[in-house]
């Protein structure tokens, strides 16, 4: 009976991660910027990398340079299996420019 409950909690868990929305420019659409940092495996030097996701934003909440939380989710089209949870900060409106 025990053993039943704990497979019915791990089926219910889902990934959740925080980052950037890099661009908003889509409907119901943002892009978010998730950075992981990992040691290298040889050099042991600790690293970032980068990968985007794509993630649906029912109300439009998000803007560019946010910080938000986003969710996996069901297929939602080609591209997006994340939705929008919350915005954890909001961006002072002033882009930054890439050098």
């Amino acid at each position: 009976m025990a053993e039943t409950t704990q497979t019915a909690e791990k089926r219910g868990h889902r990934k959740e991660r925080v980052g950037e929305v890099i661009s908003n420019k889509m409907a119901k659409t943002i892009v978010v910027r998730v950075e992981r940092r990992f040691p290298h495996p040889r050099f042991k030097k600790v690293v970032k990398a980068y990968k985007k996701f794509y993630a649906h934003d029912e109300q439009a909440a998000a803007r560019v340079g946010d910080k938000v939380r986003i969710e996996e989710t069901r297929p939602l089209s080609k591209l997006k299996r994340w939705r929008l949870v919350e915005v954890v900060e909001k961006s002072d409106g002033v882009e930054r420019v890439a050098v």
